[in-house]
C-alpha cells in the first residue's frame, strides 16, 4: 500500500484568493486521505493545518514539520491499530488553512434601499458600497461550520455567505442613521467615518461564530441614484427652500406675492389691491400685506386711487405702516416694531413688508 510521504500545501493554489484548501496528492488523488504513520506534514508561515477523521478535528498543526505519528496524535492511537513498522495507512484528510490578513473584500447594495429624507418625508432610493478586512481566528471553527463537502473555501465563498448579513445591517445603520439621527440624504457622506467605525462592532459577533475576525469594515460611499424622481423632487424642494432663505421670506408669503402679481397684471391696481386685503385677511398676514398692496396698487394706477382715511395722529408724529402706533416724523424705524421705514441709499419711503426700495431698487 502507498504510503503517503509528504503532505503540504500545492504551490499551484493562489494563496491571496484560498482562505482553507483539503489536502490533494496531484498524482494519485483517490490515495489523498490514506496517510500512514510517519508521514511529514510540512506547514508555512502564516497557515495552520487541521487533520480531520469522520468530520473530526483531531488535532491543530501550527507552521512547521510535523510527523504524523501515534507519539505526535495520541487520539490517533485510539481510533486506529497501527501495525508494527509505521506502515499502515489510515483514512484521514488534511486541512490547510491561509492565515494571512485580506483587507479589500468588497461589499455593496446590490438593489437600491427605499427611505425618506428626514425633513422633507420624500422617500428616495440609497445605494452603498465599500470594503472590509477579515483574518481566520479559528480554524477548527473555520472549516468546520463553512467547508461542507467543499474542497476549498475562498473570497469569493465568503462574500457569497455573508453578503446578506451584511447588507442587513448595513441598511439598518444607514436607515438609523438617516431617519432616526437625522441626517440629510447628501450629508451622509460626512459621517461615514463614525459609520464605519460602528459598523466593524455589528459585524463582530456575527464573524466570530464562524472563527472569522473582522480586521476593519469601511463605507465607500452611500449615494442616491441619478434618475431617481424622489431625489429630483427632493433636490427642486432645497432649491427653492434656499432661494426663499436667501431672499428672506417663507412659502406662504412667496405664494402671496406670486398670486398679487398675477392679478396686477390681469385686473390692473385695483385687482392687485383687492387680491392683496384678500389674502392678508384669509393667511393671517394682518394689515402688513393689505397696506403693502393697497400702497403698491398706488403706483401701478394712481387714477383709481383714493385718499386714505388715516388714524388721528398727535401733531409732529406719523403712523408705523406695520404696527400702526405713533412715531417721529423723521423717524427712519418704529421704535415699537423696529419695522425700517426709510430706504437707507435713497431715503424714500418704504412700501411694509417690500424687500426692495420702489425708488432705488435697493435691496433692504
Amino acid at each position: 500500500m502507498a504510503i503517503v510521504q509528504i503532505v503540504q500545501w500545492d504551490d499551484s493554489i493562489n494563496s491571496n484568493d484560498i482562505l482553507a484548501w483539503r489536502y490533494v496528492d496531484r498524482k494519485n488523488p483517490a490515495k489523498s486521505e490514506e496517510l500512514g504513520n510517519w508521514t511529514q506534514l510540512i506547514v508555512r508561515e502564516s497557515q495552520e493545518a487541521v487533520l480531520f477523521r469522520d468530520g473530526q478535528a483531531l488535532d491543530l498543526f501550527g507552521p512547521g514539520r510535523h510527523t504524523l505519528s501515534t507519539d505526535n496524535i495520541p487520539i490517533l492511537g485510539r481510533l486506529m491499530n497501527f501495525a508494527t513498522g509505521g506502515e499502515s495507512a489510515f483514512k484521514a484528510s488534511v486541512w490547510f488553512i491561509n492565515k494571512v490578513n485580506l483587507l479589500d473584500i468588497k461589499w455593496g447594495t446590490q438593489t437600491p434601499l427605499l427611505l425618506r429624507d428626514p425633513e422633507y418625508q420624500i422617500p428616495v432610493y440609497i445605494r452603498a458600497y465599500g470594503q472590509f478586512g477579515i483574518r481566520i481566528s479559528d480554524s477548527r471553527q473555520f472549516v468546520i461550520k463553512l467547508a461542507g463537502n467543499k474542497s476549498s473555501l475562498s473570497r469569493s465563498d465568503i462574500e457569497n455567505y455573508f453578503k446578506g448579513v451584511i447588507l442587513s445591517k448595513m441598511g439598518d445603520m444607514i436607515a438609523t442613521y438617516i431617519s432616526h439621527k437625522k441626517i440629510n440624504i447628501f450629508e451622509i457622506n460626512t459621517y461615514l467615518e463614525d459609520m464605519s467605525n460602528e459598523a466593524v462592532e455589528k459585524i463582530r459577533p456575527v464573524f466570530a461564530n464562524y472563527g472569522i475576525e473582522p480586521l476593519n469594515f469601511y463605507f465607500g460611499s452611500v449615494n442616491t441614484v441619478d434618475d431617481d424622481e424622489g431625489i429630483k423632487k427632493l433636490k427642486s424642494a432645497m432649491s427653492e427652500r434656499a432661494s426663499m432663505n436667501i431672499m428672506g421670506y417663507n412659502y406662504q408669503q412667496m405664494r402671496s406675492f406670486d398670486v398679487m402679481e398675477a392679478a396686477a397684471k390681469n385686473e390692473g391696481g385695483s385687482g392687485m389691491m383687492n387680491a392683496g386685503v384678500g389674502l392678508g385677511a384669509g393667511m393671517g398676514m394682518g394689515s402688513a400685506i393689505g397696506q403693502m398692496a393697497a400702497q403698491m396698487g398706488q403706483h401701478i394706477n394712481p387714477q383709481q386711487s383714493q385718499p386714505q382715511q388715516t388714524q388721528p395722529q398727535s401733531q409732529g408724529n406719523n403712523v408705523c405702516p406695520s404696527c400702526g402706533k405713533n412715531i417721529p416724523e423723521d423717524a427712519k424705524f418704529c421704535m415699537h416694531c423696529g419695522a425700517r421705514l426709510v430706504c437707507s441709499n435713497c431715503g424714500a419711503k418704504l412700501i411694509p413688508g417690500a424687500k426692495f426700495c420702489p425708488q432705488c431698487g435697493n435691496q433692504i
